[in-house]
Parts: structure tokens; C-alpha cells; sequence
């Protein structure tokens, strides 16, 4: 037999092909363990980078909990539009509100609106001059001009009491001329108006707390309106007011307030929801006025019907809750100018509940009648403080008697 020289021997023939299937394996083997590490290196970064991504591309205004972009990443988003809130001290009440404007001051208002005064009232002088200038002052003239002076609203009483001094001045000078009856005729009017009443609203701060202002009335005389006017005047004035939406039957109470102190950059205090404890509303609206320093709080009061008892009641609560925190300083009335006797009696029941200190008369340049500032004053024992001679922002005036009177009989 040949020798094997040179070729493998059997056992070493079946060993190399054994070797080879296992360096095969192994090197697969490292494949695959270098592909499993690849891949769980790609996930991790896919679930590390996903979310930047996601928060690069959401567009701005995205909903809460979107992070900030990575540095380097595109530009920030623009700022959200900012809405002006009125200027109040920190921890004070602003509600959102429209930029502010500059209220005129309230000097001179009654000046200013006493032509449109005149324009509405001039019916009144006019047919008192006529008869008084006509040479015909007999028993039958001058119950004609008592008959005007009540049908100005003026009351029967006042009415009686002018024309018993009227006729007496014209007997007494014995003259006719128009110049000297008109004399006469506006400073008798003067006097019943009562030009020396002390008219002045205490609506500074004192102590230290603001000045408390509660505005009462039925419904549809203008109360609401009379609130937000008022701050006009007193901020154009110089003053800081907070407005107390205590009128929590209506909605829209509120909502009108906020309208009004965004105008002039006042801060409004309201429940948040209808129908709260209007008392407590109230209270909380002086506790912030005194939180704030606020010069001036103004608590506008549901309309209610002088004839509903409970409700009555209610508004006598929400005065005795306020003297709780602070000083009321003005209960102001507002009356329809219109309504005529029926204001009167409107006057009367709220006096009962309410120590009022001042008239509002709204209305007053339509179809009013002069004579019911003599008449409620006369009522009540208390001056018209102010009137509204319009439908405008700046058409509350503080009143006063010597215009207001030329402007009736046209002076």
C-alpha cells in the first residue's frame, strides 16, 4: 500500500470541515449581535428624538405641556396678543378691558348740556312768561299759571306756595315789563330749587378706606348706566374706582359694568355666577376697593320694584353688610325723570329702607318736566345731586340749580 504521504489522514479529514461550521457560527454569531445592538441603539434614539421633533414642528399656541425647542431648532413661536387690563395695585381686581381712555373732567358739564336742557324745557318758561307778561294777571291767569307749575310736575303744595309769592312781586312793583317778570319769576324758581343745598358727593377716600357710593333704584331707570357714568366723572376727576357688580339677577349687569371700566380703566368685582348673594358681592367689592387703595367704590344694586317687600328688605341687607367693612358714604337714588308723581312714590318707599343722601334724575332732556327737582326734593328732605341730560358716556352732570333753572325759562 501506498503511504499516506502528504493528505490527512481520515480524523483529520472529518475534523477540518467541523472547524469551519464553528468559526462559521461564531462569526455569525457577532453579527447578529452587532445588528441586535444597532437596532436597539436606532429605537432608543427614534424614542429620544421623536418628541423634539414633534415639539419643533407643533405650531405656536400648541395646547399645554408643549416644551420648549431644542437650541438650534427654529425660530420661537410669536407671543399671544395681550389684552390691557385697567391699572390696579397688585393683588387688586382688573378684569380684561379695553385700552383706557382719558374721561373729560366734570367741571362745567351742566353749562355745557344746558342747551340741550333748554331745547326739552323751554315749553315750561315759555308758557309761564306768556301769561305773566300778557297784562292780563287776573284770578284766572294766575290759577292758570298754578295749573302749569303742577303739570311741570312741580307738586300742588310748591306750585301754591310760587304763585302766592309771584302774585304779591307783581302787585307790589306794579309792572308788566317781560325783563322784570322773568327776573322774578327765576329767582322764585331758585328758591324753590334750593340753591344753597349742599350738593357735593363724598366720594373721596378717608381714613383709610375709600368712600362708599350704593346706587339704588327700580328697573329701567338707568341705574346701571348711572354707575359706569359716574366713574367717568370721577376718574376724569382724578380718582381710582373699583364698581361693585352687585346686581346678580341680571347678566348683563355685569357685563355692562366691565364695558364701562374698560373705557376708563376701573376694575370690576362680579360673582361668578348668576344669581349669587348680591350682599356678599357687595362686601367683597369694598374689600377689595380697601385691598387696592381704590379712592372710590361704586355698588350698582339689582332694579327691583319698590312695592316687592322682599326684595326691599334685600337691599336694606346689603347696606348692613357693607357698614360691616366700611363706611357707606352716599346712597344714591336714580329716578326716571319721566315717571313724574310715580317717582315720587318710588322715593318714598326706598327712603324707608335706605337712608338716601342724593337724587340722580336720568332723563331729564326728553320728555321730563322740570318741576320734579322741586318735587323730590321736597319729598325726601335731600338735593338732586346729579342729572342725565342724554344718552352719552360724558352726559351726567353734577347739578347745579341757578343752570338749570336758566335753562328752563330760557334765561
Amino acid at each position: 500500500m501506498w503511504p499516506a504521504v502528504g493528505w490527512p489522514t481520515g480524523g483529520a479529514r472529518l475534523a477540518q470541515p467541523v472547524a469551519d461550521v464553528c468559526q462559521t457560527e461564531l462569526v455569525m454569531g457577532t453579527v447578529f449581535i452587532v445588528l441586535a445592538i444597532v437596532l436597539v441603539l436606532v429605537l432608543v434614539a427614534g424614542v429620544l428624538l421623536a418628541p423634539r421633533a414633534r415639539r419643533r414642528g407643533r405650531p405656536a399656541g400648541g395646547g399645554p405641556g408643549a416644551g420648549p425647542a431644542a437650541a438650534g431648532s427654529a425660530a420661537p413661536a410669536p407671543a399671544p396678543s395681550v389684552v390691557e387690563v385697567p391699572p390696579a395695585p397688585a393683588g387688586g381686581p382688573g378684569p380684561l378691558a379695553t385700552v383706557a381712555e382719558k374721561p373729560p373732567p366734570s367741571a362745567g358739564r351742566m353749562a355745557k348740556l344746558r342747551g340741550r336742557l333748554a331745547k326739552s324745557q323751554s315749553a315750561f318758561g315759555t308758557a309761564l312768561l306768556s301769561v305773566l307778561s300778557s297784562g292780563r294777571v287776573d284770578d284766572a291767569a294766575w290759577e292758570e299759571i298754578e295749573g302749569i307749575l303742577i303739570g311741570a310736575d312741580m307738586g300742588v303744595g310748591p306750585a301754591a306756595h310760587m304763585v302766592e309769592r309771584l302774585r304779591t312781586e307783581v302787585k307790589v312793583a306794579g309792572t308788566r315789563d317781560l325783563g322784570d317778570v322773568r327776573a322774578m319769576l327765576r329767582a322764585d324758581l331758585l328758591e324753590q330749587v334750593g340753591p344753597d343745598l349742599d350738593r357735593s358727593l363724598r366720594t373721596g377716600p378717608h381714613g383709610d378706606g375709600p368712600a362708599v357710593v350704593l346706587v339704588v333704584g327700580v328697573n329701567g331707570t338707568g341705574k346701571t348706566t348711572t354707575c359706569g357714568r359716574l366713574a367717568r366723572v370721577l376718574i376724569g376727576d382724578g380718582g381710582t374706582v373699583l364698581l361693585g357688580a352687585a346686581d346678580t339677577f341680571r347678566a348683563a349687569a355685569a357685563d355692562q359694568l366691565e364695558t364701562w371700566a374698560g373705557r376708563v380703566g376701573a376694575s370690576v368685582v362680579r360673582a361668578d355666577r348668576d344669581g349669587a348673594d348680591p350682599a356678599s358681592v357687595a362686601f367683597e367689592s369694598v374689600s377689595e376697593g380697601v385691598a387696592a387703595g381704590v379712592d372710590t367704590v361704586i355698588v350698582d344694586t339689582a332694579g327691583r320694584l319698590h312695592t316687592k317687600t322682599g326684595l326691599m328688605d334685600e337691599l336694606g341687607k346689603i347696606k348692613r353688610v357693607i357698614e360691616k367693612r366700611a363706611t357707606v358714604d352716599e346712597v344714591l337714588l336714580v329716578l326716571d325723570a319721566t315717571t313724574g308723581q310715580n317717582g315720587l312714590r318710588q322715593a318714598r318707599v326706598f327712603a324707608e329702607v335706605v337712608d338716601i343722601t342724593g337724587i340722580v334724575l336720568t332723563k331729564l332732556d326728553g320728555t321730563a318736566k322740570g318741576g320734579i327737582v322741586v318735587a323730590v326734593q321736597r319729598e325726601l328732605g335731600v338735593p338732586v345731586k346729579l342729572v342725565g341730560l342724554g344718552e352719552g358716556p360724558d352726559d351726567l352732570a353734577p347739578f347745579e340749580a341757578e343752570a338749570f333753572v336758566d335753562a328752563l325759562i330760557g334765561s
